[in-house]
């Protein structure tokens, strides 16, 4: 596979721009191991990762009822938060590469992200990666479904110009991955975050991805 034909890169943050994942899914499963929900890596990472606030807390509100006879914490999202950012203040980086991919690529790039938009633009802004991709910086709350429906890559192409057919979407989950082919785009799957698991290469791959990369210099290579 080649990036030959690609006229845009539409990046994931969380995982591929930003290494966040290792620290939302550590502080996610202690929070919920209190409250009696445990998951292995591989189920963790294939079902959560990746999804919108709103598509994660539907999941969850089936678990509560089904494996802790409970019904979904009303103050959740809150405890989630005052645990989360203290930590995301203190230890998050900007995967590396970032920058210089997107410096040597010739073509327009955009995020495309489930995180809120105000979470999302501070995390960019901390690990000085905003000014690489603005204006063309969205969120799952600017469209109707989050992943993996394409509706997010789809909103993001359009607002680049660039069919979808001539983008391609670097992502670490499979619910990204799924959403990048519903779109028609070219799907590449990213391991280089800190939370990827030995199994995660070969679950994007089977998932729709059509190539794998462990960093941002890879994808150079495909240029």
């Amino acid at each position: 596979m080649t990036l030959s034909g690609i006229e845009a890169i539409i990046f994931d943050c969380d995982g591929v721009l930003v290494d966040s994942e290792v620290i939302h899914i550590a502080v996610e499963r202690e929070l919920l191991a209190e409250d009696g929900l445990r998951y292995s890596d591989e189920e963790y990472l294939t079902r959560f990762v990746g999804l919108s606030n709103p598509d994660f807390h539907r999941e969850l509100r089936g678990d509560y009822l089904s494996r802790a006879d409970r019904e979904f914490p009303y103050d959740f999202e809150e405890r989630l938060q005052s645990r989360l950012w203290p930590r995301v203040e203190r230890e998050l980086k900007a995967i590396t590469g970032v920058s210089e991919l997107v410096d040597a690529f010739s073509g327009s790039v955009a995020v495309a992200s489930s995180s809120p938009p105000d979470r999302l633009s501070k995390k960019l802004t901390m690990t000085g990666l905003a000014d690489l991709f603005a204006p063309h910086i969205y969120s799952a709350e600017q469209v109707d479904r989050g992943k993996p429906s394409p509706d997010l890559f789809l909103f993001a192409a359009a607002a680049l110009g660039v069919s979808p057919g001539r983008c391609a979407v670097i992502e670490d989950s499979l619910h990204g991955i799924t959403a990048a082919k519903r779109a028609g785009m070219r799907a590449i799957g990213f391991v280089g975050g800190a939370h990827a698991d030995v199994g995660l290469r070969a679950r994007l791959l089977h998932g729709g991805a059509q190539f794998v990369v462990s960093g941002h210099d890879e994808v150079q290579k495909l240029a």
